[in-house]
């Protein structure tokens, strides 16, 4: 076997790729503290209490675990940042009013969210903690907006649901918790005989809602079809106000789907995802999760969105890289100054080591540095 090879779904990042992932992180993160978003770190290793809290049997599934050999309690590789943030956000933080909070950094997974999807995503996000309102969510879909803008991903467009809709059809339709996880995947796979077998036993008011649901997809005007087509329960009457709210974005194309469930057991309201052009998984998921921090002692409402910075260089454009400037190796002060001042003011220059005149320099230089009438000078070549 050989020993270079990594284990599926895993990879390096090499240059230039490495630096373009590098400066969108710099990019977003300094997007999000003039937003007024405060970084946290959190570590790459939990208590598996802390780590599933809240999310759901899916995250438990992607979770790497392993005996913490000090404790001897079982501990695991985080897959998600978010339970983490809010963790922070309840337990440490402990503030009382609205609470902004960034953070960037690798999550492992036991296996890829997508066929062709890496099990190592850089994870970078953004989540407003103790407010309630669609305000808050109005805040995090245009900070998601200006973000896909900052790093030049183009054309891309956003999903929005609300969990709200299909749950409240449930309960108020009497139906157990088996028969909705049931109805829950047949609405994910968008496997329609499926759901009509499984509703067979519900009423004709619950029955006609859920086969509803998958018809219900488009643009903002698709939530006018839905008021007359979904039962009038206040649960659902706010949530298709919110979802009109959140549809009117001249930042991005907005599309709505009441079907669209990602995160069921994880989110409280506002779901939503962003897709770009020639990247086939989305390149970012969010939406409201008001009872994550619960276990941590404080249910504070929650909105938020993350994206994985690979996907998300993929969906740029790829640019030029900076050239950089190349100097000759010389035991001279002058030159030595030059390159120290080039670099001080972001210049990339690359030495030239002895005995490699006649190879080429990576990164590719475009100028270089000369001695002209005893100074030196950068030229281009």
């Amino acid at each position: 076997m050989r020993n270079w090879l990594l284990p599926e779904n895993l990879e390096d990042i090499l240059p230039p790729q490495a630096q373009r992932i590098d400066a969108m992180r710099a990019t977003l993160l300094g997007l999000f503290r003039v937003h007024g978003y405060e970084l946290v770190i959190p570590p790459m290793l939990e208590y598996m209490e802390s780590l599933l809290t809240g999310t759901g049997h899916d995250l438990d599934l992607r979770t790497f675990k392993l005996v913490d050999q000090l404790s001897g309690r079982m501990i695991g590789v985080r897959a998600d940042i978010t339970p983490q943030v809010a963790r922070i956000d309840a337990h440490l933080l402990n503030r009382k009013g609205v609470t902004r909070l960034c953070y960037a950094g690798s999550v492992l997974l036991t296996r890829p969210r997508g066929l062709d999807s890496t099990r190592e995503p850089l994870q970078i996000g953004a989540e407003i903690y103790g407010h309630s309102g669609i305000e808050s969510d109005l805040e995090i879909q245009q900070l998601l907006a200006d973000s896909l803008a900052a790093c030049g991903a183009s054309g891309a467009r956003l999903d929005i649901g609300h969990v709200a809709v299909f749950r409240s059809i449930c309960r108020r339709g009497g139906v157990g918790a088996d028969l909705e996880s049931e109805l829950y995947e047949a609405l994910q796979a968008k496997d329609l005989p499926a759901l009509r077998a499984a509703t067979k036993g519900l009423s004709k008011a619950t029955r006609g809602a859920l086969h509803a649901l998958p018809e219900l997809y488009g643009d903002g005007s698709v939530l006018e079809r839905a008021r007359r087509a979904l039962p009038r329960y206040p649960e659902v009457d706010r949530a298709l106000r919110d979802l009109k709210a959140l549809s009117r974005n001249d930042r991005i194309p907005v599309s709505v789907d009441l079907a669209d469930l990602r995160g069921y057991h994880y989110h409280s309201g506002v779901v939503f995802a962003a897709y770009a052009p020639g990247v086939a998984n989305a390149i970012a998921l969010g939406g409201r999760y008001d009872e994550v921090g619960k276990a941590f002692g404080r249910a504070r409402p929650a909105t938020g969105f993350s994206m994985d910075l690979r996907d998300l260089a993929r969906a740029a454009p790829d640019g030029n890289g900076a050239a950089a400037i190349r100097a000759p190796y010389a035991s001279d002060p002058g030159l030595a100054a030059a390159i120290h001042k080039l670099r001080g003011a972001g210049e990339i220059v690359v030495v030239r080591l002895p005995g490699h005149a006649s190879e080429p320099l990576m990164p590719e230089c475009d100028r270089e540095l000369a001695k002209r009438r005893g100074k030196w000078v950068v030229r281009k070549l």
